[in-house]
């Protein structure tokens, strides 16, 4: 019988005795290697976001899931839901409901992949968080489909008279006897109509039936365009081949132009596991959903303050920042999370209430940004509890400007998604007034 720890982000969590007796082995499985050393082939029902993150910055392949000390169970900014065996780990955010309803990590994850915020049911049982699987299809679907319809060669045997591949004498004997002019050959061609694209449309239709998500397919436009191509391409799909499809894609996508392609095959068959996921059927396999905090805050604060003219450079990918030097003997570049004319901000997804808990390594860091963009004004935003927000400003030396930290008010005591979103959607214009204030006389 599965068995199951409940926890937040950047909480110490003591085990009481039967946890330690019962789960301690299988806890030290989970918490022995960094993501960056986890092989998802070898563990292919567990989902990371981001998923490319051994390309991102700030060290997010170095977190561990949780890590233990004595009998304590200590977690970082890895949120989500991870089990082995008979033990299973839910890590809500430090700002869920009293009655574990986690509505800010459901808040953000909707906001950063896209979909329609009042249009979904929030579901309070204990393992929602792999419901969210089905409301991130879209966004994976269009951006692997930025890069065309998946094809590759497949071998196709006809029998007709415009023979253009290896004549196939046995079958055309069985087939063409008496002759009248069809000749039975095999051939190669490039289609649209394989595996992949086979395995997503058996997630839409999945999908497509769903009680509850059915809905996302027809959220936009552009998310029906693509359900379209890929039910015209898929014309010999069999709802009874599903299991077939799955185990010819066991293997991941490799090729290179469509990396994309990668991520939504590995996101379907996490959709169509969903029971497999859930209680993890496979003995030695790590399996759940996590997600990076610190990824998911910057991420989410993008959807709104890009809208107030800050820009955002992709400081995970290495690109949008600014060179340390003038000349070309180095590449080095900085990159603040968001900048504008005369300020750089830092997203921090960190428990900062005042100054003696800010890092002096965050500090330094946000003065070299501030330096090379000439700025005059820099501020931390950070994710705070019931309160008022909050601004803690203090005076630079030297050059002048100044250093804030921004506090973002997360409420907790909302009686349903609704009012949660009403709030916080306030919070967000409440947020860039605070910043521009700055600017004020």
């Amino acid at each position: 019988m599965k068995q199951q720890i409940l926890t937040t982000d950047n909480r110490s969590r003591d085990l009481d005795a039967q946890e330690q007796e019962i789960h301690l082995q299988y806890l030290q499985k989970m918490a022995a290697k960094p993501l960056c050393e986890l092989d998802l082939d070898e563990h292919p029902n567990l989902l990371i976001f981001p998923q490319d993150f051994k390309t991102h910055g700030d060290d997010i392949g170095k977190e561990h899931i949780f890590t233990l000390n004595g009998n304590s169970l200590i977690t970082g900014n890895i949120m989500g839901f991870v089990g082995y065996r008979d033990t299973q780990i839910s890590i809500r955010s430090r700002f869920a409901q009293q009655d574990g309803k986690d509505y800010f990590l459901h808040y953000m994850l909707q906001r950063v992949f896209a979909v329609n915020l009042f249009d979904l049911k929030y579901n309070s049982d204990t393992e929602s968080i792999f419901d969210f699987l089905i409301y991130l299809f879209p966004s994976f679907l269009k951006r692997a489909m930025k890069q065309g319809l998946y094809k590759e060669y497949q071998t196709r045997r006809y029998n007709d008279a415009n023979v253009r591949g290896r004549i196939d004498i046995g079958r055309h004997i069985r087939q063409n006897i008496p002759f009248a002019g069809n000749v039975a050959y095999t051939t190669r061609e490039y289609a649209f109509d394989n595996h992949i694209t086979q395995l997503i449309r058996h997630t839409i239709e999945y999908i497509a039936t769903h009680p509850f998500c059915g809905n996302i397919l027809d959220n936009d436009d552009e998310t029906k365009e693509l359900v379209s191509q890929i039910r015209q391409a898929t014309l010999t799909y069999n709802r009874n081949e599903q299991r077939q499809v799955m185990n010819q894609n066991i293997r991941p996508v490799h090729h290179p132009y469509f990396a994309e392609y990668r991520n939504l095959q590995r996101l379907c068959m996490q959709i169509l596991r969903h029971e497999e996921t859930k209680y993890g059927r496979d003995d030695e396999q790590i399996y759940g959903i996590l997600f990076d905090g610190a990824w998911l805050w910057e991420e989410y604060l993008n959807t709104f303050l890009n809208s107030y003219g800050f820009k955002h450079p992709q400081n995970k990918i290495g690109s949008g920042g600014k060179r340390i030097f003038i000349d070309n003997i180095s590449h080095e570049t900085v990159m603040p999370d968001f900048h504008k004319s005369g300020i750089v901000l830092d997203a921090k997804y960190k428990g900062y209430s005042n100054w003696s808990s800010v890092s002096r390594e965050d500090r330094f860091q946000l003065l070299a940004y501030m330096y090379l963009y000439c700025a005059t004004h820099s501020g931390f935003i950070v994710p705070i509890g019931n309160s008022i927000g909050m601004k803690t400003t203090r005076n630079l030396n030297g050059r002048g400007g100044t250093m804030s930290i921004f506090g973002m008010n997360i409420s907790n005591g909302c009686k349903d998604f609704k009012e949660f979103i009403t709030r916080i959607t306030k919070e967000e214009y409440l947020l860039n007034q605070r910043i521009v204030n700055l600017f004020q006389p």
